[in-house]
């Protein structure tokens, strides 16, 4: 409800800058008050996903065309993968000659500068309509059950690739940064011009997207049952390699769906945009807390079976997609 009083730029603009301070506070801390400092970086971060990432999934369903949407998606994940590569290998050579201090205010610079370009960035002229209970109603409802379920799984999936396989990367390479680093750098190095090719074929119609996304699924389903069995670099290597290629052909046609899902939704797109951030990060909760009971019971490989069961619930992104019409379901 704050967005209705405050504004969708606004608010995009005000959490790139907690990012900022985020970086501000990591600057400034104090191994003797580390605790307060670690809670106080947390804060920031909270409150940057919490006043950013909204208003971001609603200007890029807003601002792109449908027409070209893949090709757009496929562009903004090229250029996330070529500052992944770019970002450490910078910060590598920054750390070395100068420390982290100068690798800091870099960031702060550049989180400034991002927060100055989108307080430039065209209003979104939309009101959020719903309350709470409206809200919690239509996250439940049976019309938004399958995508809301994707997106659940889309969640889960992330969590076990961001938390748990780096986890299990270093435990495996004893510590060894700088294996970690160049593995991860060549593997999307790699990718990264199949990603801007993808878009272009998906844009051909929708078809192409969930036959795409149907294929790309299994496959990369396939891709965590078989790290389960990685125990060397070159494993590593292989099973990164064959993930990331795979997560191109799930990833860009299950994000294309959902923003073109989103996009469907008029005058709702806040609100849809709402709840599929609710099941998005439900998802990353309960997917982590059901790894932290496997890992009860089992070693922490087995906890990629869930990114692969996860992985295959994604196709439900287009189960019934043309009836998750907020509009038109639901006209309040």
């Amino acid at each position: 409800q704050y967005m209705n009083k405050f504004g969708f730029r606004k608010a995009l603009t005000v959490g790139t800058l907690f990012g900022a301070i985020f970086f501000v506070i990591l600057l400034s801390a104090n191994p003797e008050k580390i605790f307060i400092f670690a809670v106080l970086a947390a804060f920031a971060l909270l409150l940057h996903r919490i006043f950013f990432w909204l208003p971001y999934h609603v200007d890029f369903a807003k601002f792109t065309d449908s027409l070209n949407r893949g090709r757009e998606v496929s562009a903004m994940f090229a250029t996330r993968s070529f500052l992944g590569v770019l970002g450490p290998i910078a910060a590598g050579i920054i750390i070395s000659k100068s420390g982290f201090d100068i690798l800091f205010f870099i960031a702060i610079f550049l989180y400034v500068v991002a927060a100055f370009i989108f307080f430039r960035t065209p209003k979104v002229h939309e009101k959020f309509t719903w309350n709470y209970r409206e809200t919690w109603k239509h996250f439940c409802s049976k019309e938004h059950r399958a995508p809301m379920l994707a997106i659940f799984a889309n969640g889960a999936e992330n969590a076990i690739a961001i938390v748990i396989w780096p986890i299990f990367i270093f435990q495996l390479l004893d510590g060894n940064y700088f294996a970690v680093g160049a593995l991860s750098t060549v593997v999307v190095g790699l990718t990264l011009i199949l990603q801007l090719a993808l878009g272009k074929y998906l844009d051909l119609d929708d078809l192409h997207k969930y036959k795409t996304l149907r294929l790309g699924s299994i496959f990369y389903a396939i891709g965590w049952v078989a790290k389960i069995f990685v125990l060397t670099a070159f494993h590593i290597f292989i099973a990164g390699l064959y993930h990331g290629i795979t997560k191109i052909f799930t990833r860009t046609p299950f994000q294309t769906l959902l923003y073109d899902m989103t996009a469907d939704q008029g005058h709702y797109v806040d609100e849809f945009t709402v709840i599929r951030e609710m099941a998005m990060h439900s998802g990353k909760a309960c997917g982590l807390i059901l790894v932290g009971l496997l890992l009860l019971v089992t070693n922490i490989q087995w906890a990629f079976i869930i990114g692969a069961v996860a992985s295959l619930l994604l196709n439900l992104i287009y189960y019934r997609k043309k009836d998750v019409q907020i509009g038109k379901t639901f006209d309040m």
